[in-house]
């Protein structure tokens, strides 16, 4: 029974360690604004409270079958949260945007993790309650009310101040008159599955990175701007390969190229509008087939813009063929085995403003021995529908 106990112990010490991480992002790092914002990272306190009672009484079961039953079950709950952790992280360290009113598919992995967490300390608590020699049917019964009540507390009064607070964020008069992402007020935001525009003018903004085993393999920060079909983009190259400015344009049916050796000069015929990248995107990995199994993320306020966010399963070649930049970091590597999703915002104009996602595989082609390597990206379509000109570039 000791070493039971210490086993169970343990799930419970990653638990309490896994929602003060989600805790501390939330109260800390990510702040969304509004009048109640605190509170909201208050409310994510109650299941560290939770998972402590976890801590102090585990639930030690006798039997063959129950102790791996309880193992499973908090194990289950540690998977399902530390993705979402995740999640939180990336948002707050790449995405820039603010939930408002995530989707049931944002939201569902916490609420498992939630009450796979109550359970397991519900078992442990009925236990110490009925003691050890209690009816065992009872005591189950007792420690299931025991973490779907704790469960819905703990989600409920989260989902009270966030809801409220969002609303309050929404509604409030701090909301900017115009933001660089598109109109911030308007009808309610198309949903995942429905056909999006693309500005008929955009500035673009593009940053690539690139690592191989943790390793850095450098990065792609590139500027440009669209006006229809016609583009126009510099690239600052730092990586193992290249190292200098690179650029493409297309301006009057004539296309330009730069490298880092040699300046703009003309070059041949262009054969698909691939510098033109928020309007290529949309034609390649957003097309409607990729639509149709879109996810549904939420709704989220980025600079001020209200969009919702929406999600894609992806792999390396589908990547490769949308953003050809990448081949300043994997040269040419063959990552179409590689998977991965991407991210994108539609904006209440109906348009395509944001994206960012990630491609990850077996980085061998990249580097010898090399066993995995990862790209993300991040691409910004600000300033839509603006009087842009494009100019062709001076040599």
């Amino acid at each position: 029974m000791r070493t039971r106990r210490f086993e169970l112990r343990l799930l419970a010490i990653a638990l309490v360690a896994a929602w003060a991480t989600a805790a501390g992002l939330v109260l800390v790092a990510y702040r969304p604004g509004g009048p109640l914002d605190v509170l909201v990272g208050v409310a994510m306190l109650a299941p560290i409270c939770i998972s402590l009672c976890a801590l102090r009484w585990p639930p030690v079961a006798r039997g063959a079958a129950a102790f791996p039953l309880m193992v499973t079950l908090g194990t289950i709950s540690l998977l399902l949260l530390v993705p979402s952790i995740g999640g939180v992280w990336n948002q707050i360290q790449a995405l820039g945007s603010q939930t408002l009113m995530p989707s049931v598919e944002a939201a569902y992995p916490w609420a498992l993790a939630l009450l796979g967490t109550s359970l397991f300390t519900g078992f442990g608590v009925a236990r110490r309650v009925t003691g050890d020699l209690a009816v065992r049917p009872r005591r189950l019964v007792f420690g299931v009310a025991i973490g779907v009540l704790l469960s819905a507390l703990a989600g409920g009064a989260f989902a009270a101040v966030a809801i409220a607070n969002e609303i309050a964020l929404r509604d409030g008069g701090a909301t900017p008159s115009a933001s660089r992402f598109g109109p911030v007020e308007g009808p309610d935001l198309a949903t995942c599955d429905a056909p999006f525009t693309t500005g008929s003018t955009a500035r673009i903004r593009l940053e690539l990175q690139g690592k191989v085993d943790g390793r850095s393999l450098g990065t792609v920060d590139l500027s440009g701007t669209r006006a229809g079909e016609e583009f126009w983009w510099l690239a600052y190259v730092a990586t193992g390969r290249e190292l200098g400015l690179y650029g493409q344009a297309w301006v009057d049916g004539r296309a330009f190229a730069r490298s880092a050796f040699t300046g703009w000069r003309q070059s041949g015929p262009v054969l698909a509008p691939s510098g033109a990248l928020d309007l290529w995107a949309a034609t390649t990995v957003l097309s409607d087939q990729y639509l149709v199994t879109a996810e549904d993320r939420g709704e989220e306020v980025i600079e001020g813009a209200r969009a919702r966010r929406c999600r894609v399963s992806i792999d390396g070649a589908a990547f490769a063929e949308s953003f050809p930049q990448v081949r300043f970091l994997v040269g040419d590597a063959d990552i179409s085995r590689w998977r991965g999703q991407l991210d994108y915002w539609i904006f209440l104009d109906g348009q395509l403003g944001q994206l960012a996602g990630s491609v990850n595989g077996d980085a061998l082609d990249i580097q010898a021995d090399a066993l995995q390597g990862t790209v993300t990206l991040r691409l910004t379509a600000t300033e839509r529908g603006r009087d842009l000109v494009i100019y062709p570039p001076l040599p």
